[in-house]
């Protein structure tokens, strides 16, 4: 089984809060109670591992009736498990991140490229995609045993803060770019956070220049990572690919010299791996 990214930063569970205008567009085939259920899911974090209805229904912004419908439902269910008037994750949540972990074949297409970074430079490698104003981490390979920001499959981060976020954004169309920075919420992350939104969009306008991003202490304090585009065969990037270090150890420049060509040429071998498995390929890419 595969472990959910539950451990983000409160600052991203903000950011996965606050959704753009054409996120919230529903069709009418939407299914409300799934959607509250999926929600008190998400609700459950590093900050919150175990919650009184009252608190849940509070933070996902339903009634205590509507809440404690869809906590009765996920506790028949085997998702969510209560202790005494607190409700917390049961390991069976991990069987959603690991369906579709497997389904899509990650392990197999992807997880070897990280192996062989991670192998080469140490360190750890990461390939996220785009999911609303946040990245979401979808494989990921690491010696490191450090208390900081963690990138586990499934783990979630606000896109402007890491530079697989910033080169994602950058590969997005004008008029989407536009729209991300239009209802936009910076939390610092750190004292180092780029919080102003004219010094960010400058920032991802160079990620448009030269095709790379490299953050130094955005996310957390200790971690400096480059990050490249995946593209497809119609030149969209829909996926990037990191890796990182710590901070004070090496640097931006350190990693530009020493480790972009090879960070090129695996993003361009994953993507050319990826017209073999068009399923991963579109599910990544949407």
């Amino acid at each position: 089984m595969i472990e959910l990214g539950k451990n983000q930063d409160p600052a991203a569970s903000k950011s996965t809060q606050k959704r753009s205008k054409t996120e919230l567009e529903k069709p009418a085939e939407f299914v409300e109670a799934l959607a509250k259920g999926l929600a008190i899911i998400e609700s459950f974090d590093v900050a919150s591992p175990e919650m009184t209805l009252s608190e849940i229904s509070r933070k996902v912004g339903l009634s205590p009736a509507a809440a404690r419908r869809s906590l009765i439902t996920l506790k028949t269910l085997g998702y969510v498990g209560q202790t005494n008037k607190r409700f917390h994750l049961r390991p069976k949540i991990m069987t959603l991140g690991s369906a579709f972990y497997y389904s899509a074949r990650i392990d197999e297409v992807l997880q070897p490229f990280l192996r062989d970074l991670v192998a080469k430079f140490g360190d750890a490698s990461s390939v996220g995609t785009l999911d609303g104003k946040d990245v979401i981490y979808i494989a990921h390979s690491s010696v490191q045993r450090a208390r900081r920001a963690a990138a586990v499959v499934g783990a979630r981060y606000p896109a402007y803060a890491t530079s697989l976020g910033r080169v994602l954004l950058a590969g997005l169309p004008d008029a989407e770019l536009g729209a991300y920075f239009d209802d936009l919420v910076i939390e610092p992350l750190t004292s180092k956070t780029i919080t102003d939104p004219i010094t960010l969009r400058a920032e991802i306008d160079a990620v448009r220049a030269t095709h790379y991003s490299t953050t130094v202490d955005q996310l957390d304090y200790g971690i400096t990572a480059l990050a490249v585009p995946i593209r497809a065969v119609d030149g969209r990037t829909i996926a990037a690919l990191n890796t990182s270090g710590y901070s004070g150890i090496i640097d931006a420049d350190y990693l530009i010299s020493e480790r972009l060509p090879q960070m090129r040429a695996v993003a361009s071998c994953i993507a050319q791996t990826l017209t073999r498995y068009p399923a991963l390929a579109s599910v990544i890419g949407q």
